[in-house]
């Protein structure tokens, strides 16, 4: 069974919709910098910094510090105890389709 600790630091930190949507452009860009983030945003450049120490904590993404600037970058992996876990009820979507099929395959031979 996969670590529930790992899918709920997953879940929660994706919970917040801010956080997702600079998670998303953290996705979007090689490497981005707090500054880049804030551009636009609506949100103060603490409450980004804020929000990527989440990210990094539940393993999103990953900072490469360069002189004054950090930079972040996404961490694909930290998606895996997500990925694992929603792999699991996969099962029940192939079963469905597989009946959808025959369903239409009945109805339109």
């Amino acid at each position: 069974m996969i670590e529930a600790t790992a899918i709920d630091a997953v879940l929660r930190t994706l919970a917040d919709p801010t956080r997702r949507a600079i998670f998303e452009r953290v996705v979007s860009s090689d490497e981005i910098t707090v500054v880049e983030l804030t551009r636009g945003s609506g949100v103060t450049q603490g409450a980004i910094s804020q929000h990527l120490k989440s990210l990094k904590q539940a393993g999103l993404v990953a900072e490469r510090p360069e002189g004054r600037n950090v930079y972040y970058r996404a961490q694909p992996e930290g998606l895996a105890p997500l990925a694992d876990w929603m792999s699991h009820y996969g099962v029940f979507w192939r079963e469905r389709f597989a009946n959808l099929k025959t369903l239409l395959e009945e109805i339109d031979p």
